[in-house]
């Protein structure tokens, strides 16, 4: 009997330990934002390399710029071909990390960057939109008759369009030149430029890249007028001989002119007959990085890639 009690006692001690015992500690809670460690913080929303922009689940984004080939032609009601165009048009998609295309914004990151894209489409649709060609089309048929009536020869009107695109992670920077001969004298070439900053969506004016925009536009000012002097000079002409008489009042609006960049730095072209004759062609100059970084800002330095070393 006394091992019965005594074997009962042991179970119930047992049983009383067991129910005593402490429970497994449960996982620590998250701790809250303000004291996560630092690995544990959001990113800051940015376009570096790729957009990034979820801070929860970050989702990388990547603009990529194509050119397509916009060609199309009008003709008489005789089947005689009276102008011909081919614009050969840049066109901004955006993808995400895998290689797809987003064509429908599934995340707020999505739209900003799709409005991006659209702002920058948008601006060369409007310019192949804006060229005039029924206008064009219906002088065309106008020549068409008079050179017939008169056995003249005749060739249908041409318009030409070509781009070269420069772009980085930050920057996209379209150089163009606009071909037209539409029964003159003489073909017409026109230089262009267009820059887009992919970090605002947005396209800009080159001061907007300097931290003092007037200091900017004098220092390439004195570097365009230095190059003119040169040129003249390799004709043996002074530059008001060689260029219109108040070119140096043309290039001091050069940032309205075809500003482009690229790696190696900062173009600035003007078209025939915009700094001087027809005869003496385009005018292109060119500033070296090292020539304009010291006068940009920080983030004229982040778009066009250039170190904070380098001003």
């Amino acid at each position: 009997m006394k091992r019965m009690i005594a074997l009962l006692l042991m179970m119930c001690t047992l049983t009383a330990c067991a129910s005593g015992a402490p429970e497994a500690a449960d996982p620590p809670e998250t701790p809250p934002a303000e004291t996560a460690p630092k690995e544990q913080a959001a990113a800051p929303e940015s376009i570096e390399g790729t957009a990034t922009f979820s801070q929860a689940a970050p989702e990388q984004l990547t603009y990529a710029v194509e050119l397509e080939t916009l060609a199309d032609s009008a003709k008489a009601e005789d089947g005689t071909e009276l102008a011909v165009r081919t614009y050969v048009l840049p066109r901004m998609s955006v993808e995400r990390e895998d290689g797809t295309a987003v064509t429908e914004a599934a995340t707020p990151e999505e739209e900003t960057a799709l409005a991006a894209a659209g702002t920058f489409n948008s601006q060369f649709e409007s310019w192949a939109a804006s060229d005039n060609f029924d206008e064009i089309t219906s002088w065309a048929e106008e020549e068409r008759v008079f050179r017939v009536e008169s056995g003249l020869a005749r060739h249908p009107y041409s318009l030409e369009l070509t781009c070269e695109v420069y772009q980085t992670d930050r920057l996209v920077s379209v150089r163009a030149e606009y071909y037209s001969n539409t029964g003159g004298a003489h073909p017409n070439t026109v230089l262009l430029a267009w820059n887009f900053d992919l970090t605002t969506g947005q396209f800009f004016a080159p001061e907007l890249l300097a931290s003092d925009g007037q200091a900017f536009s004098q220092a390439v000012l004195d570097v365009l007028l230095e190059q003119s002097r040169e040129t003249a000079a390799s004709y043996d002409l002074a530059p008001e001989e060689f260029f219109w008489a108040n070119y140096a009042e043309i290039l001091s609006g050069w940032s309205s002119y075809a500003v482009s960049f690229d790696e190696t730095g900062m173009t600035v072209g003007f078209s025939p007959y915009e700094l001087a004759s027809y005869a003496a062609g385009a005018q292109v100059y060119h500033l070296d990085y090292d020539q304009i970084a010291g006068y940009l800002s920080g983030h004229g330095l982040t778009v066009l890639g250039l170190s904070a070393g380098e001003k």
